[in-house]
């Protein structure tokens, strides 16, 4: 029962309101018991004269304060609750969650989160399984039916995927899992957004064992996504969508950032009224425009608000040379004409100011280009051609179009791709044709394998190559008679392209064709300054490309999880799935961006299906009930402690005390009242101290290795999977035998009993207080030891030297602390011979090296500070990710891949965590090894 935002959960004890009047009339006939007096004779003689009044009912304020006590506890008995929540239907016999748990859901997990639990606990006091099921999830992740108690552990380990939804799928699961569960209520808790055969999927789950259908869906979609971008001569361009239903004019501001994670320019968005789509520019020179390696919106953190770009997106620098006349009379007859029409939208073009070569070329090479087009060149000058060698073989790519100079001029097997036959094959001619010849099924192992033949396109001059036996292997295009139109070969590092046509309409139509720009626009690609992927001669894509960097719900880029594979191009452009997620896929040498939302990619919002079952609509919420029962028993029992001081004060026990016993009553009293008031409010006190001294015991009993507990479930469960594994292997090493690992709060964890506190640095966490920060300062200077883990030495910023997110919140953390000078490990410390020799300490990264205090000058000995612990250092600093290095899944498998990919390196991260510990436990007792000998000599004495 409930009005306005108060409910009742009994409240048929509300009737005992009735009783007030009567309850009025009670008190009303019982005076305070009457005041007593001592007998003085003359003071009875003195007050004879006066009226005494004898009180025949209590005081009204007294009467007023009974009845409110004895109302606030019939409000009480009633349990009365503010904002109770509307419970899900129970009806039924199971309840299955749908849950989207894709990169729409992202921005807003948390309250997603708690509607499902508030779902599970409804489901717990109706005594129903649950099955819990997440449509972005693995396809074969389990999905119960769980009791309660497993359902919430499910969904306290699930998180948000940078990957769109698989309903279909998934629905599929949930249906056949409910076929053992009929009349089972289902609750779709979706992100918002439509995805493909969506209405199929409802079918398909609908459709079975269910009774009713709770809907839960957010009362408006505000995320915003980056589809494409273009980087055309005058700014580069990227394509944001929002929903279609968000009508409302908006402006969001996008940042440009370069290979280091820095931001290098922004600019803004505008969403005009009922518009779903925009474009932004980023007008900066062409230079900055190639810098730029991810542009994301601010605000938005989830992973379809950053768009990665690679080589392909950066805009080329291409140089065109020509010996003819540059327009002249007759611009359409100029052979770089189509050339600069078909390529100044994706290309940045340069010409040379003058004709002659021995100059062009020169001039061209100073400005650095990508490619160079020579448009029917003949025989070019010994020094000029060197230098354009030399650029080739450094990876510049070069491409030559045929004409009457190129087929006199004989062959240069270092400037073409394949040797040539002299002079040219016309229509008519002795080496001809009846009839011009079309364009032919582009091989399958050239980079134009993917386009269609132009139809429309013919040709009826060529220069014929001379059939050799890798001839086809070089070719990559041919006529339908079988002779090469385009052929290609690599030159060192740069690649060599021929066009056996002339570079305007005079032997062929084809540069006036559409095909035309989509061919340059390829070999435009293959040209590569820097981050070059490896390409054979067909100019293909390595087959498949590893998980480089990839996109986290939260729109960031971290290091690969365990589930990322490597991206193949076998099928075409791979879809976003959970096993290739959006990122960057290669090496730090040339990598390839992919990314989340298509070009066309359109935001849909999901339409609730149409079935005959009963629907409960609800929306994304958290529970903000609060349970009035024990406040209200608190303050009925602090008036009935009001009113027996009321009662003593009436009847003049305070007149017959001394002032100080008046005071020490009153403070008694106001004591019992707190203390009551305090039990009413927080009935679990006494048992949780009871189970903090149990905590306290446990840590005590068995040494155990701590961490700290960041808030980010997946920093803190590879540091606890981390732990486990380096106490597993110090089992099996040596004679120590720690307990399993703890996590520690540093606001209010006791952090003195463990030896060893892992610290895993989260730039994206909250920083600590001064108070967490001083607890960690107090240990430290106790003879704690913390190891600051910032796991960036594979820097995401794709650039080792450049300051992490990580390593700058570290030094705000150490900034707050009494941190000693630090250096490097000596090779001589005791840290690198407590166990195992180590040279230096690796983890799932290497090459970082281990901070610890520094070593202090034996020559000022006597200047030497107040130590505790043993001369152990106090701190440990490093980015190598131990735990992520010593992490194993419940099989007992390694979770995470070092890097690099050396088996050797796990083994050496683990005696590294062996030599810390043990360090940790013995001080630097290996260093009474240099007494040895003044032992020995006393010994002998």
């Amino acid at each position: 029962m409930g009005f306005l935002p108060l409910s009742f959960g009994l409240p048929a004890v509300l009737i005992g309101l009735l009783a007030l009047p009567a309850i009025w009339w009670l008190l009303r006939l019982t005076p305070p018991r009457p005041q007593e007096e001592v007998f003085p004779p003359l003071r009875i003689l003195a007050r004879v004269l006066k009226s005494e009044e004898t009180p025949h009912q209590s005081p009204w304020w007294l009467t007023l304060l009974r009845l409110l006590m004895a109302a606030l506890i019939i409000f009480a008995l009633a349990e009365p609750v503010l904002n109770q929540r509307e419970t899900a239907t129970t009806s039924g016999n199971a309840l299955a969650i749908v849950m989207d748990n894709g990169w729409a859901s992202a921005p807003d997990w948390d309250v997603r989160v708690a509607t499902a639990e508030r779902l599970i606990g409804d489901a717990s006091d109706a005594g129903q399984p649950v099955v819990l099921a997440f449509t972005a999830g693995r396809s074969n992740a389990e999905i119960g039916p769980f009791d309660a108690a497993i359902a919430r552990e499910h969904l306290a380990a699930a998180k948000p995927q940078p990957v769109p939804v698989n309903r279909a799928a998934i629905y599929a699961r949930v249906a056949q899992a409910l076929e053992a569960l009929p009349g089972a209520n289902i609750a779709v808790l979706s992100d918002g957004l439509a995805s493909d055969a969506d209405e199929a999927a409802f079918s398909a789950l609908l459709s079975g064992n269910a009774a009713s259908l709770t809907w839960v869906a957010p009362t408006a979609v505000s995320v915003v996504g980056l589809a494409s971008s273009d980087n055309p001569a005058e700014a580069l361009t990227v394509t944001a969508v929002r929903a279609t239903s968000d009508a409302l004019p908006r402006q969001v501001t996008l940042g440009g950032y370069d290979n280091q994670g820095r931001r290098i320019a922004e600019t803004m968005a505008s969403f005009d009224a009922g518009a779903a789509q925009t474009v932004a520019q980023f007008r900066v020179p062409f230079e900055l425009r190639n810098d730029f390696v991810s542009v994301s919106i601010d605000g938005e953190r989830q992973a379809a608000a950053v768009r990665l770009l690679d080589e392909n997106s950066k805009r080329r620098r291409v140089g065109l040379i020509s010996q003819a006349e540059t327009e002249g009379a007759q611009p359409l007859l100029s052979p770089l004409y189509y050339i600069r029409r078909a390529m100044e939208p994706f290309s940045d073009l340069v010409e040379a100011s003058d004709a002659d070569l021995s100059t062009a070329i020169p001039e061209i090479l100073a400005q650095r280009p990508a490619m160079i087009v020579m448009a029917d060149v003949g025989t070019i000058p010994d020094a000029a051609r060197d230098e354009l060698i030399e650029w080739l073989n450094d990876g510049g790519t070069l491409v030559r179009f045929a004409g009457s100079r190129l087929a006199a001029a004989g062959n240069d097997d270092e400037l073409l791709p394949v040797r040539l036959r002299i002079g040219q094959r016309a229509l008519g001619g002795t080496l001809s044709w009846t009839e011009p010849q079309p364009v032919t099924e582009f091989p399958a192992t050239g980079p134009f394998s993917d386009l269609a033949p132009p139809s429309e396109v013919t040709v009826s001059r060529q220069v014929l190559a001379e059939p050799t036996s890798d001839l086809a292997d070089l070719t990559w295009a041919n006529l339908a008679d079988g002779t090469p139109l385009v052929t290609g070969a690599s030159r060192g590092d740069g690649t060599l392209v021929l066009f056996h046509i002339t570079p305007e309409a005079t032997w062929s139509n084809l540069p006036i064709s559409g095909s035309f720009v989509e061919m340059l626009r390829r070999i435009v690609q293959l040209s590569r300054n820097q981050g070059r992927i490896d390409a054979g001669a067909d100019g293909n894509k390595a087959a498949s490309l590893a998980p480089y960097r990839m996109i986290s719900a939260e729109g960031l880029l971290v290091p690969p999880g365990p589930d990322a594979r490597p991206l193949s191009f076998a099928d075409g452009a791979p879809a976003v799935t959970i096993e290739n997620p959006p990122g960057f896929y290669g090496t730090d040498e040339g990598f390839v961006a992919h990314n989340l939302l298509p070009a066309d990619a359109v935001l849909t919002p999901i339409v609730k299906p149409q079935t005959a079952l009963p629907i409960t609509e609800a929306t994304y919420a958290f529970d903000e009930a609060v349970d009035l029962k024990g406040p209200l028993i608190a303050l009925a029992i602090a008036l009935m402690l009001l009113d027996t001081l009321a009662v003593l004060w009436m009847g003049g026990a305070f007149a017959r005390r001394s002032r100080a016993a008046t005071s020490s009553m009153a403070v008694l009293a106001l004591s019992l009242s707190g203390l009551m008031l305090a039990s009413a409010l927080s009935p679990a006190l006494a048992q949780e101290r009871q189970t903090s001294d149990d905590a306290a015991i446990q840590a005590i009993s068995q040494t155990r290795i701590a961490y700290v507990i960041t808030g980010n479930s997946s920093i803190d469960n590879v540091s606890r999977a981390g732990l486990s594994g380096l106490t597993r292997y110090l089992i099996d090493k040596t004679a120590l035998e720690p307990g399993e690992p703890a996590g520690v709060d540093l606001e209010s964890d006791e952090l003195a009993f463990y030896p060893l506190i892992y610290w895993p640095i989260d730039p994206g966490a909250p920083l600590p207080s001064e108070q967490a920060l001083g607890h960690v300062d107090a240990y430290m200077r106790q003879g704690g030891t913390v190891l600051f883990d910032t796991r960036d030495q594979f820097s995401t910023g794709f650039d080792a030297g450049s300051t992490s997110p990580a390593t700058q919140r570290l030094r705000q953390i150490l900034s707050a602390m009494n941190v000693p000078p630090l250096e490097p490990v000596p090779a001589d410390h005791v840290l690198t011979k407590t166990f195992f020799i180590m040279p230096d300490f690796p983890g799932r990264y290497s090459g970082s090296p281990l901070w610890v205090e520094a070593s202090l000058d034996a020559q000022r000995s006597e200047d030497r500070p107040v130590r505790t612990g043993d001369g152990v250092t106090p701190i440990m600093i490093t980015a190598n990710d131990l735990a992520g290095a010593w992490a194993l899944d419940a099989s007992g498998f390694p979770m995470f891949p070092t890097v690099p990919a050396d088996p050797m390196q796990r083994v050496l991260a683990y005696r590294a965590g062996v030599n810390i510990m043990i360090y940790m436990l013995t001080g630097n007792y290996k260093s009474d090894q240099v007494h040895v000998p003044a032992l020995l000599e006393r010994l002998g004495q």
